[in-house]
């Protein structure tokens, strides 16, 4: 999981406040889920396995 987070496709959770608080993006890579704090760009984004992305989403989604 070392794709460099640069060159991701960043997109904000829709669970993220709308005053700019709260505010979680994810990109997608081949190998992994990156997660990162907008607000602190300077603190490094971490990642998931894909395989492990799916049953965290739907533990924090309740389902």
């Amino acid at each position: 999981m070392n794709s460099g987070t640069t060159e991701l496709a960043w997109f904000k959770s829709s669970h993220s406040g709308s005053q700019g608080d709260s505010c979680v993006e994810i990109a997608v890579a081949e190998d992994a889920v990156h997660v990162r704090d907008s607000k602190d760009l300077a603190r490094p984004a971490f990642a998931v396995g894909r395989a492990e992305w799916a049953p965290f989403v739907r533990f924090v989604s309740g389902n």
